[in-house]
């Protein structure tokens, strides 16, 4: 917590005090019981989540828009017909608090964020409120996901002064920009424990005008606090910690937090956290022949199998919901998110890789499948989210989960054909309800539908093993996977009369980057041309609508017109580094799915663009934002926690090392190396707070293998040998093809290919390490033995 006490009169504490006014720790439940801000206590309150009201037209004809009519976020347009004087964010909203003297009412969310719908229609569709924002503040709407940097700043600011963060995150704002107070969600009234945000406009009103300059000095002093704790830095160091020693302690923190009945890493909520899961798969590959190494396999597979029978996972449509309220994985929250299904499907995979065991494969082609069928445009981009209200019936209100709870009635109506050859009477639906715990009473704790909205209905979760559930009614268990798998085809196909779920079309380069990797990588492990080709067109749809070939910039952000085009802001929204890191990533995964020479050759101009951008030439490191683009923001950052999307720069450092592997230039090795010593104390110090970072710190520290396959990339011999790299996990690489060219792009990057040779007019491989090549190898089963060594 930073600074001293400073009363906005009694009972609200401003946050820079160590009660604060921001609640809410990020990605509580969206049930919670403490669901508001409170004074005395910063308990659990949700951080944003649950579902939008989709119309972003007036629900009646005389209302008049505000400024927000002319942007293109979907959340922006749903406060368009607020009677609050919105500005988005920009100089227009700074001069006026300048030139009026006016604090700033900064509120920042997403469109698919459930409490910042609850506070929209509680308040900032209230006439009075909006009186009070328009006469004594210049109030500002933000998209987090289309100003990430802006959120980033300000939510660093509302954590440091408080117990905790989410979203609405509601900041006030000297009109210079430097924070004072803030909060996430606040209801509209005061409660017993709670202030409502009538009580904290109106305080706010009263000490702007009676102790302005006691404000602006606590701003000051807390903005230059959060300077100095913000600073990441290389210092005198010259080199970055031990990657053994960050891997042990990292495992073991993780060790220590695991679940061991339900998997996860923590009681409730429970986050998905695929960077977790990755490092845990890492951990395992380094440390196999111990019992820690055994231990970390086993936990990231118990825990992606704990998910993937829970209901967090739409059993019926595929994919992930964003978490679970519960420690079992049961109910979740409902939202469905791009990122998620992008890692997700990677995991899965690499699950696959590693256990053999087709049940990671089939959930990774689920997870894809569903974005191939609801998340993907016309433009071969991808669309940001669900949400996870919607309306039971047309012209009903939303509800949490609608579009995805079942009643025993439905299921009954839809299912009523007997099971033959069963040891008892038994309907197709009996048994769906029996394998997926479905009850009459529904299988939902009021606990966790405080509002009642889901009373009497079901979550999908695997209860039983398909084994069991055959071994109780006397059945084979192909027939009920048959009988199960029918029976959740007749589900989905009966959902598609239901309304769907809100759906924020707006496209985002760095979700896009990761969802090609998706692709990519699953496509690749599973031998599936049609998943590879779903990330080309992902990545021809980020060259050809978020790439400034002019700039050599990236656009962060395109929206989905009618009739399937692509619309831009005006000006253009440009890309932040989780933009550049996520889609060299992206590229990379491509390049060595596809082996299509282009992707690798876009990447590194892109890494080239992003070190122009973004690097601290005297700390080391990349900032999130360029410096142009955050002027103003009090603060400048480095991400520096790997949480439910990694750290763009843990991805980076991934990526340096990957490029020096294609390319040898020492450069990026360089790069890597001042990267990790720059985030050396942070690592030191919370180590399981960066874990995709550890994982780049080892491999800097273990030998990357350069794997080439010299061969024809068309000719059977040559697949054989690619498949058979792309079906073992094998984190710590580059693939190559060498098509035998002297002048392709790679043999001019690394002249030593040109001198690796076919053996007897065969697709051959070499594994590289050091400068030193093994044998060459025509047969898949050798180079297994080789890779496996």
């Amino acid at each position: 917590m930073l600074g001293a006490r400073t009363w906005l009169g009694r009972g609200l504490l401003l946050p820079c005090a160590r009660a604060g006014l921001a609640a809410s720790p990020r990605g509580s439940s969206s049930r919670d019981k403490d669901r508001s801000v409170t004074v005395s206590s910063s308990g659990p309150m949700p951080a944003g989540g649950k579902g939008s009201r989709t119309n972003c037209s007036p629900s009646t004809p005389q209302k008049v828009p505000n400024r927000l009519i002319n942007e293109k976020s979907p959340y922006l347009l749903q406060h368009a017909y607020n009677p609050v004087d919105w500005y988005p964010w920009g100089q227009e909203a700074f001069d006026k608090a300048r030139k009026e003297n006016k604090p700033i009412f900064l509120s920042v969310g997403y469109s698919t964020c459930h409490w910042c719908h609850m506070m929209e229609e509680e308040s900032f569709q209230n006439e009075e409120i909006g009186r009070l924002l328009s006469e004594d503040f210049v109030s500002v709407k933000v998209d987090r996901e289309e100003r990430p940097d802006v959120d980033k700043v300000y939510m660093t600011f509302v954590q440091a002064t408080s117990s905790g963060g989410g979203w609405p995150m509601n900041v006030w704002l000297t009109p210079n920009l430097q924070p004072f107070v803030g909060g996430t969600y606040f209801p509209l009234e005061d409660g017993l424990t709670r202030v409502g945000f009538r009580t904290v406009l109106l305080r706010i009103r009263e000490q702007w005008k009676q102790n302005k300059n006691t404000l602006l000095e606590n701003s000051q002093r807390v903005t230059a606090a959060l300077l100095a704790r913000s600073e990441i830095s290389m210092g005198d160091r010259q080199l970055p910690p031990s990657g053994a020693t960050m891997n042990s302690r990292c495992f073991q923190q993780l060790d220590e937090g695991y679940d061991e009945e339900y998997g996860g890493f923590a009681e409730a909520p429970k986050f998905p956290t695929p960077v977790i899961l990755s490092f845990l798969f890492s951990y395992w590959l380094s440390h196999r022949l111990t019992q820690d190494g055994s231990r970390a396999q086993q936990m990231a597979l118990h825990t992606l199998k704990m998910m993937a029978n829970g209901g967090i996972r739409d059993h019926v449509g595929q994919g992930f919901h964003r978490y679970s309220t519960d420690r079992q994985w049961h109910i979740p929250h409902f939202e469905k998110m791009l990122y998620d299904q992008a890692q997700l499907a990677v995991a899965y995979s690499q699950a696959f890789q590693i256990s053999g065991d087709e049940f990671y494969s089939d959930v990774a082609r689920g997870i894809l499948q569903y974005v191939a069928r609801n998340l993907s445009h016309r433009s071969g981009g991808f669309c940001s989210a669900e949400d996870a209200d919607s309306p039971p019936e047309r012209g009903m209100q939303p509800k949490e989960g609608a579009f995805y709870v079942w009643t025993v009635k439905e299921v009954q109506q839809l299912l009523p054909e007997p099971v033959p050859g069963a040891t008892e009477p038994l309907t197709s639906g009996q048994l769906l309800m029996k394998h997926y715990g479905l009850t009459e009473a529904g299988n939902i704790s009021p606990s966790q539908d405080p509002q009642g909205e889901l009373h009497g209905r079901n979550v999908l979760t695997v209860r039983y093993s398909l084994e069991l559930t055959a071994a109780r009614f006397g059945l084979d268990v192909e027939a009920v996977r048959t009988l199960l798998n029918t029976g959740l085809e007749k589900l989905f196909q009966a959902r598609k009369h239901r309304p769907r779920p809100h759906l924020d079309s707006k496209m985002l380069a760095s979700w896009n980057g990761l969802m090609v990797s998706g692709f990519a990588v699953t496509g690749a492990v599973l031998g599936l041309e049609r998943l590879i080709n779903y990330a080309t067109n992902g990545a021809k749809f980020l060259k050809r609508h978020m790439f400034d070939v002019a700039s050599g910039r990236l656009m962060r952000t395109c929206y989905a017109g009618s009739g399937g085009t692509v619309e831009h802001s005006n000006p253009p929204c440009w890309g932040f580094l989780e933009d550049y890191a996520f889609v060299v990533r992206g590229l990379l995964d491509l390049y060595e799915a596809s082996q299509e020479s282009s992707w690798l050759e876009w990447a590194l101009r892109l890494q080239d663009a992003q070190d122009r951008l973004f690097w601290d030439s005297q700390g080391g490191g990349y900032f999130c934002s360029e410096a142009e683009l955050g002027a103003g923001l009090p603060l400048r950052l480095k991400d520096d926690q790997d949480g439910a999307e990694p750290s763009a720069n843990s991805v980076s450092a991934h990526n340096l090392l990957r490029l020096h592997g294609f390319t040898g230039h020492k450069d990026w090795m360089d790069k890597c190396v001042s990267l990790l010593t720059a985030f050396s104390e942070r690592l030191r110090r919370v180590p399981v707070a960066l874990p995709e970072m550890v994982r780049a710190l080892s491999a800097h520290q273990q030998t990357l293998k350069q794997i080439v396959i010299c061969g024809d990339p068309q000719a059977k011999d040559t697949k054989a040998l690619l498949q058979c790299v792309h079906s073992i996990y094998i984190p710590n690489k580059v693939l190559i093809l060498a098509n035998g060219d002297p002048s392709s792009f790679l043999s001019r990057q690394l002249p030593f290919l040109s001198t690796l040779r076919r053996l007897e007019d065969r697709a051959t491989a070499y594994v590289c390490e050091n400068q030193a090549c093994s044998v060459p190898i025509t047969e898949p089963c050798e180079l297994r033995k080789l890779l496996h060594q």
